[in-house]
C-alpha cells in the first residue's frame, strides 16, 4: 500500500545537484541509510525528506495489522470472560506491532496533517475491532453471572508499574523504529499490553453490565495513550525531529496540550495544581448550644408574723410517661482489601459460589456475625459499597477503623 505524499516534504523524485540527470530519483546505500537513522541531526533536507517517507511507509498500517486486531481482540475477550492470564497473553502476544502508533507520534512531531490523520484513522479502526472482541465476550458472561472478573477490574484501574512498563515501552518503541531497520517486537509488546488491556476490559465491563470495569478502563485507555503520545513525541524531538512549516508546529501544539490536558484531568494532578492558586478555605467559629436545667427546688413564702423568710419546699415532678429506649448500635467496623491480588466474595465459607471479587484497596464493611473456620482458615461477613453481602479471608483485610476495646 503507497503512502500518500505528504505537501509538507519536497516534491518527488529528488533532483540532486552533484550532476545525475534529471529527474532521477537518489538511492542511498544501505550503509548511508543506517548511518542517517544512527546520528541525531539529519544531514540535511533531501537526505531528511527521504528518512521520513521510508518511516511513513513503514508505519502506515497494513491489511495485516487489522487482521491480527480481530485475533488479538477475539482471545482477550475469552481471557476476561474465562479470568484467564494466560488467554491474555496469548492474545498480547498475537496483537499487530504497533507501527502506526509510531506514525502517529512520527507526524505529530514532523507536522504531517495527512499522515497524522491516515494513521489515526488505523489506529481507530483497529481499537474498534478489539473493542468488539471484549464486548461481545461481555455479553456472553450474562449467562454465567456471577463471575469473578478479577482481570478485568485490575486492568480497569491505574497502577504505577504499569505506568513505568508504558513509558519504557514507548520511549523504545520510537528510538528503535527510526534509528534501526528491525521490527522492535519486544517494545511493541510493552505498548500493546497497556493500551489494549484496559480498551477490551473496558468493552467486556460494558457488554456484561459489570459495574466500576467500565468507563474505568476506557479512562485508563485514554491516560495510557495520551501518556505514550507525549513520551513518543518528547523521545522524536530528542532526536532531533522538528516540523518544516507553520501549519506542521500547529499540529505538534494542538496534539502536545490535548495529551498533557488529558494526563492531569484523568490522573488528578489538576485538582492538585489547582490547590495552589486557590484562595485558603474560611474557617467558621462552631456554634455551641447552653445546657438549660431545671430548677427543682424553689421558695415558698412562710405565712408568719416574723420577717419573710422563704422556705425550699420540694416539687416532684408528675410520672413520666414511659417513652422506648434507644438500642445502642454497634460501631461499623471497616477493611481494606489487602492481599496483592485482590479478593472473592463468596456466598457460604470456604467453596461457596462467587459473588463478587474486589480489587486491592477496595473498602468493606464488616458485619457483626461470627467469623467461621473452615479447614483451618478463618471467614468473616462483610458488605461492600454496593450493597453486596458475602464472605472472604480474613487474612485478605486489613482494619480501616480502629475497634473499640471490650469493657470488663
Amino acid at each position: 500500500m503507497n503512502l500518500p505524499q505528504d505537501p509538507s516534504l519536497p516534491d518527488q523524485p529528488i533532483v540532486p545537484d552533484d550532476g545525475l540527470p534529471s529527474g532521477e530519483p537518489i538511492q542511498l546505500p544501505p550503509a548511508r541509510r543506517r548511518r542517517a537513522r544512527r546520528t541525531l541531526v539529519l544531514p540535511g533536507d533531501t537526505e531528511r525528506a527521504r528518512v521520513l517517507e521510508t518511516l511513513g511507509r513503514r508505519a502506515f498500517p497494513a491489511f495485516e495489522f487489522f487482521l491480527f486486531s480481530l485475533l488479538c481482540g477475539a482471545i482477550l475477550g475469552a481471557g476476561y470472560l474465562l479470568d484467564s492470564q494466560s488467554l491474555l497473553l496469548l492474545g498480547i502476544l498475537l496483537a499487530p506491532l504497533m507501527t502506526p502508533w509510531v506514525g502517529l507520534t512520527l507526524a505529530t512531531v514532523t507536522g504531517s496533517w495527512r499522515v497524522f490523520f491516515l494513521t489515526l484513522t488505523g489506529l481507530l479502526l483497529g481499537g474498534l475491532l478489539i473493542f468488539l472482541g471484549g464486548a461481545l465476550a461481555g455479553l456472553a458472561a450474562r449467562t454465567w453471572m456471577p463471575l469473578p472478573m478479577v482481570q478485568a477490574n485490575i486492568q480497569s484501574h491505574l497502577w504505577w508499574p504499569n505506568l513505568f512498563v508504558l513509558a519504557l515501552g514507548a520511549v523504545l518503541l520510537v528510538a528503535s523504529f527510526v534509528r534501526s531497520e528491525e521490527k522492535p517486537l519486544l517494545a511493541s509488546v510493552m505498548v500493546v499490553y497497556e493500551l489494549y488491556l484496559p480498551l477490551s476490559a473496558a468493552a467486556f465491563g460494558l457488554g456484561s453490565g459489570a459495574a466500576g470495569i467500565w468507563p474505568n478502563g476506557l479512562l485508563v485507555f485514554l491516560f495510557h495513550f495520551a501518556l505514550a503520545v507525549l513520551l513518543g513525541a518528547l523521545t522524536l524531538a530528542i532526536l532531533r525531529f522538528r516540523p518544516l512549516t507553520f501549519a506542521g508546529y500547529l499540529l505538534t501544539v494542538s496534539v502536545g496540550l490535548a495529551s498533557l490536558a488529558l494526563i492531569l484531568l484523568l490522573s488528578g494532578l489538576g485538582h492538585v495544581l489547582a490547590g495552589f492558586f486557590s484562595p485558603p478555605p474560611v474557617v467558621l467559629p462552631a456554634l455551641t448550644a447552653t445546657p438549660v436545667t431545671a430548677a427543682f427546688w424553689t421558695p415558698t413564702p412562710s405565712a408568719t408574723t416574723h420577717p419573710p423568710t422563704s422556705t425550699p419546699t420540694l416539687i416532684i415532678p408528675s410520672t413520666p410517661t414511659p417513652s422506648q429506649t434507644p438500642t445502642p448500635r454497634p460501631t461499623p467496623v471497616y477493611a481494606r482489601i489487602h492481599s496483592g491480588n485482590g479478593a472473592l466474595v463468596r456466598s457460604e465459607p470456604g467453596i461457596g459460589a462467587v459473588v463478587a471479587s474486589l480489587i486491592d484497596d477496595y473498602l468493606v464493611e464488616i458485619l457483626p456475625e461470627a467469623p467461621v473456620v473452615v479447614d483451618n482458615v478463618t471467614w468473616v461477613y462483610i458488605r461492600t459499597a454496593d450493597g453486596i453481602e458475602g464472605w472472604v479471608l480474613q487474612s485478605v483485610l486489613a482494619l480501616a477503623t480502629p475497634v473499640p476495646a471490650a469493657t470488663p
